[in-house]
């Protein structure tokens, strides 16, 4: 847990893949293994993306919405390679990659269980172009901010400055979780308290004792 030494919060914030679903690593190997995809260059490529010394970021433009998914696709699969040789079809290549997200619910039931109790709660997400189950969410979130619709991207301060206006509530009185830990730094830069989620039983705990509220 990162802190700036808050007490009370009012608000929770989550991130959606790693944190409400299964680890993001977990869906990545699945979709590596069935789409036969070289993960090594895979992973070399990722680093080369996301580099913040990047020209021009295509994840990140991807993120914030200013490369449409399918382009992405077309970017992303000339540049991989599978077992043969061959490059993967660029159509229905970001769902195939998300294709193993599956719900936590225990994190997303902790979540739930903190609205009823009168806490604000929000998702923050940065969004690769997949499209998200958002069956129930007017019931789990008070707002939610995906990059690619605000045109802004985790770690940048703006987003979440933007996330806590939009709850109406200060980001001294926010806890966010991200399984990423550089998400978690940055908004604990802007005063929030951090949570970096690596195992959904330890967040619950830290979460129960910030808010003071049973969450499992």
């Amino acid at each position: 847990m990162y802190t700036t030494g808050v007490t009370t919060p009012r608000a929770l914030i989550v991130d959606y893949g790693g944190v409400l679903t299964n680890p993001l690593a977990e869906v990545m190997a699945g979709w590596l293994r069935d789409d036969r995809i070289d993960a090594k260059r895979f992973r070399s490529l990722m680093r080369e993306w996301l580099s913040a010394d990047s020209v021009r970021n295509i994840a990140h433009d991807l993120e914030t919405g200013r490369l449409a998914p399918a382009e992405f696709e077309r970017l992303l699969a000339v540049r991989l390679s599978r077992a043969d040789g061959t490059a993967p079809e660029a159509e229905g290549l970001l769902a195939r990659m998300f294709a193993g997200f599956r719900a936590d619910t225990g994190m997303v039931g902790a979540v739930r269980r903190a609205r009823q109790a009168g806490v604000r709660t929000g998702l923050l997400s940065n969004s690769w172009g997949q499209d998200y189950p958002r069956d129930g969410w007017a019931d789990l979130f008070d707002d939610t901010v995906i990059s690619g619709e605000v045109g802004l991207r985790k770690p940048d301060p703006a987003i979440y400055l933007h996330a806590c206006s939009r709850l109406g509530v200060p980001p001294e009185d926010c806890v966010f979780v991200d399984d990423l830990r550089p998400n978690v730094r940055a908004a604990v830069a802007v005063g929030m308290v951090g949570v970096h989620h690596t195992d959904p039983e330890a967040t619950l705990v830290e979460l129960e004792i910030l808010f003071g509220l049973p969450l499992r």
